[in-house]
């Protein structure tokens, strides 16, 4: 049942703000499913995901794009200014 999120190409990420009980129960609930806790919280933004578009969501599907000249930087810009 949860085979693909064992092969799922992977990101290394951390979180701020994550309520301390949610997520010991979220990680004890991975722990009886058998499912790694990165792939038990994809399986959950999957689902969350879903449900706010009510229809099944690809990441892979959304291409880049060009924003045009002068932008080249943009994403470290905006992580600077999010992460200092």
């Amino acid at each position: 049942m949860y085979d693909k999120y064992y092969n799922m190409n992977e990101e290394q990420l951390s979180v701020r703000k994550v309520d301390k009980r949610v997520f010991k129960e979220f990680k004890a609930e991975a722990m009886r499913e058998g499912l790694p806790v990165g792939a038990a919280l994809t399986l959950a933004m999957e689902t969350w995901l879903e449900k706010k578009d009510g229809k099944k969501r690809k990441f892979l599907e959304v291409k880049p794009w060009d924003w045009g000249k002068g932008t080249e930087k943009t994403s470290s810009e905006i992580d600077k200014v999010l992460y200092g």
